[in-house]
């Protein structure tokens, strides 16, 4: 065992390779894939053991850039893949590492960086330093933060939980597409939402609304 047992890991290598996707070429999407993603699993798989064994850590995944990752930006298929892949991946070392108090979050920030200076020039990118992402970053790696499965916005100053919910929406044990169709605007009400946050309060959730539904 290594004399300094890691606490925390960041997984924040990040590249581009923008294209649209009709000229994505295979080589441009693994390259992407294997920095972002691939370069997540590697350094976290090397600490994750001792992290366990000591029955403590912190895992942070950099999801980065909120467009690609969440809602989607142009030229970018390869990048929101491996975030939102990256996303997904925090989201189940949350869950594995519970019992070891290990809490794993995902970090979407906005930020001038060599990456972003292209993208984020003059007065915009003098007001998003990265010096204001570290702060969000310091408190989810500290020992009082009981966050874990979350996904976090930061920029500028601003930080806010990005979460995704489940709405009541439609039941129908017959359901064909013409009931959808027809019923359309229920199944796409946002209202009365939930935030699941294991795929078991999920499936309760859907349970239940198949019990409300059926009564």
């Amino acid at each position: 065992m290594p004399s300094v047992v890691p606490d925390i890991v960041v997984n924040n290598a990040g590249i581009l390779r923008d294209k649209s996707f009709h000229n994505m070429t295979p080589d441009l999407y693994d390259a992407v894939i294997d920095v972002h993603l691939r370069g997540a699993y590697y350094v976290t798989v090397a600490a994750w053991p001792l992290m366990r064994e000591q029955g403590y850590g912190r895992v942070g995944g950099f999801a980065r850039h909120r467009p690609p990752v969440f809602f989607g930006n142009f030229g970018q298929a390869n990048y929101g893949a491996a975030k939102m892949g990256l996303v997904g991946f925090t989201n189940v070392l949350a869950v594995e590492g519970a019992k070891y108090n290990i809490k794993a979050n995902s970090i979407a920030p906005l930020a001038m960086t060599r990456m972003t200076e292209d993208l984020l020039g003059g007065e915009l990118g003098a007001a998003l330093g990265p010096e204001l992402i570290s702060p969000l970053v310091t408190y989810l790696s500290s020992e009082g933060c009981d966050a874990t499965g979350r996904v976090f916005s930061v920029g500028g100053g601003r930080v806010a939980e990005i979460f995704i919910g489940e709405a009541p929406g439609y039941m129908d044990t017959n359901l064909t597409p013409e009931s959808l169709a027809a019923n359309w605007d229920a199944v796409t009400n946002q209202e009365g939402y939930f935030v699941p946050n294991t795929v078991g309060d999920e499936t309760m959730y859907y349970l239940e609304q198949i019990k409300k539904a059926a009564q």
